[in-house]
C-alpha cells in the first residue's frame, strides 16, 4: 500500500498483514492487550489503504510476513516484504530464562490471598504457604532465573493454583494428606530450551492444583491464525 494512493481497497491478505505486525508487537511488549484489541479491531474493519496505514505506523517490522503481492508494508512507506512464510521464532525460550534474580522468592496467605502474574521473573526456588487462604502463581508471562526451577507449595486448609505456559515440563513431588496434589500436567514432553517446573511440598485439607493454559494474547493470536487459514482455503477454493 502506498501514501499516495490511500483511497485504494484494501484486500484482506493486506489487513492479515498489518494483524501479523500487531501480532508481534503484543508479544515484544510494545502493545497492551487494550491496544493490540483496538488496534486489531480497526484492522479487520479498515477499507482501504489509508485506513491501514495509522495503524502500525509507530510500530517496527520484526520478521518477513507472506504476501500474495508486492506492496509495501502499511506505515512504511517505500519498504518490501519479502515473499517467504514467517518462520518459527529461533531460540523461543532463550530470552525467557535469564539467569536473573527472583522477583520474589515467597509468598504467605493467613486467611487471605496471594497472586503472582504478569511480567515477573520466577526464582530458581519459590515457596509458597497458605493457612485459610489461597494462592495463585501465574508463570505463563513470566521469566525463570534457571532452566529447572522449584515450586514448594505448602497448603493447610487452604489452597493454591499454579498455571504454567504450553511447552513447559511439569513435574509434581507433593503429598496430600486429606488433601491432593493434582499431578495431571505430568508426562507432557517440554519444548526444545524450555523450562523444567518442579511442584514440591503438601497440602493438609487443601490442594494444589496445576494448570496449563495459554495467555490471552496466545489465544488471540491462534484465532487469527484460524481466520487466516480459512481466508487461505476460500481464496484457494475461488481459483480452482
Amino acid at each position: 500500500m502506498t501514501e499516495d494512493a490511500p483511497e485504494l481497497r484494501a484486500a484482506d491478505t493486506d489487513r492479515e498483514r498489518v494483524a501479523e505486525i500487531l501480532r508481534d508487537a503484543v508479544a515484544e511488549g510494545r502493545l497492551d492487550m487494550v491496544e493490540f484489541e483496538e488496534r486489531l479491531d480497526a484492522t479487520y474493519r479498515a477499507r482501504t489503504y489509508g485506513e491501514l496505514a495509522p495503524i502500525t505506523r509507530d510500530l517496527p517490522i520484526t520478521r518477513d510476513l507472506p504476501i500474495t503481492r508486492d506492496l509495501p508494508v502499511p506505515g512504511a512507506p517505500g519498504s518490501r516484504v519479502s515473499m517467504v512464510k514467517p518462520a518459527q521464532p529461533a531460540g523461543e525460550w532463550a530470552g525467557r530464562i535469564t539467569g536473573a534474580e527472583g522477583s520474589s522468592n515467597r509468598a504467605v496467605a493467613v486467611m487471605s490471598g496471594f497472586q503472582r502474574k504478569g511480567r515477573w521473573t520466577v526464582p530458581r526456588r519459590f515457596t509458597c504457604f497458605a493457612f485459610w487462604g489461597g494462592g495463585e502463581l501465574d508463570l505463563r508471562e513470566a521469566d525463570f532465573a534457571d532452566r529447572e526451577i522449584v515450586i514448594n507449595c505448602v497448603a493447610i486448609m487452604g489452597g493454591m493454583a499454579v498455571i504454567v505456559p504450553p511447552g513447559v515440563e511439569v513435574v509434581v513431588r507433593g503429598i496430600g494428606i486429606m488433601g491432593g496434589f493434582d499431578h495431571s500436567e505430568e508426562g507432557v514432553p517440554g519444548d526444545p530450551g524450555a523450562p523444567r517446573v518442579i511442584v514440591s511440598g503438601f497440602a493438609f485439607w487443601g490442594g494444589v492444583g496445576v494448570e496449563r493454559k495459554l495467555t490471552k494474547a496466545a489465544r488471540l493470536r491462534l484465532k487469527e491464525e484460524r481466520r487466516q487459514r480459512k481466508l487461505s482455503r476460500e481464496e484457494t477454493r475461488k481459483l480452482t
